[in-house]
């Protein structure tokens, strides 16, 4: 299985998140994480970042995020051109989503916690 570096964008420490829960299965996995969220603090061994600033060669964004706190990101995502971002449940945004798939980028509305239990990530 290839390995597919990812960006959690609203990594949480708190361990009832469904971000905790996504940086440590895909730390199980194998998967290279880069934690993107408001409260610095450690998840999986990784460090959360507050800063897009260094944040490249990203293959996956998993959101987290509500569509409102997306907003500040936007231009960030675009400029990333990440080969897919998924849009976990709450986090749905049909316009940045259409912004995305207008550049290439693979969209989905899925759950990353289920496509890792059944081999779909």
């Amino acid at each position: 299985m290839t390995k597919k570096k990812t960006l959690i964008l609203g990594a949480s420490t708190n361990p009832t998140r469904y971000s905790y829960l996504a940086a440590n299965r895909l730390a199980k996995h194998k998967h290279p994480i880069t934690l993107l969220g408001i409260k610095k603090g450690e998840v999986a061994g990784a460090t959360i970042q507050n800063s897009t600033n260094g944040i490249e060669h990203i293959h996956t964004v998993t959101m987290y995020l509500g569509e409102r706190n997306q907003l500040q990101y936007e231009d960030f995502l675009l400029n990333l051109k990440p080969k897919r971002v998924i849009f976990n449940p709450g986090a749905e945004n049909p316009s940045l989503m259409k912004r995305l798939q207008e550049q290439g980028v693979e969209t989905l509305e899925a759950c990353t916690l289920v496509m890792l239990g059944t081999g779909q990530f």
